[in-house]
């Protein structure tokens, strides 16, 4: 029996571990633009995520001409941007120019405006955890589970199973 608490410890401790493995946050590399060098067998995948009829009224409302001021532009976009955190990170696929195209078709905004303006560290921007994972389920109109909720809930029916 006590060998068993020492495995279903172990499961937890890795489990929790997994669950910290989730960036939190926008890499600045989403802001460059393609290069126009030779491209072959470079292709980039298509987006997992359909940019096209998300709500961009998150930005457009909040960041506007003539000054747009960074702090206001700037929390509108994490706002919008951070539930998909991962995808724009994702250097193989066209999520960042694609997201990027749609903000400016419906913000008319200068180019560059966000990648100027909006930089927090060398990682890029901070995604809180809590607020892309709230954002994410908001938007996609589905409830998720949340890693670190998955993670608990398996810890407890892993414990509740060998007590």
């Amino acid at each position: 029996m006590n060998s068993n608490h020492g495995v279903v410890i172990t499961i937890i401790f890795f489990m929790g571990l997994v669950g910290l493995a989730v960036p939190s946050f926008i890499s600045d590399d989403v802001f460059k633009m393609p290069g126009s060098g030779r491209s072959l067998l470079q292709a980039k995948t298509s987006c997992s995520v359909n940019f096209e009829f998300l709500n961009y009224t998150i930005i457009t409302s909040r960041c506007k001409g003539p000054k747009y001021p960074a702090s206001i532009c700037c929390a509108a976009f994490k706002e919008f941007a951070c539930p998909y955190a991962d995808q724009l990170n994702d250097g193989t696929n066209d999520c960042a120019s694609t997201m990027f195209s749609y903000i400016n078709l419906y913000g008319k905004y200068p180019p560059g405006l966000f990648a100027s303006e909006c930089r927090e560290g060398k990682e890029g921007l901070e995604c809180s955890e809590n607020t892309s994972e709230k954002d994410s389920a908001s938007k996609s109109g589905t409830h998720q589970i949340t890693g670190s909720l998955f993670v608990v809930l398996l810890a407890f029916v892993v414990a509740v199973i060998f007590w």
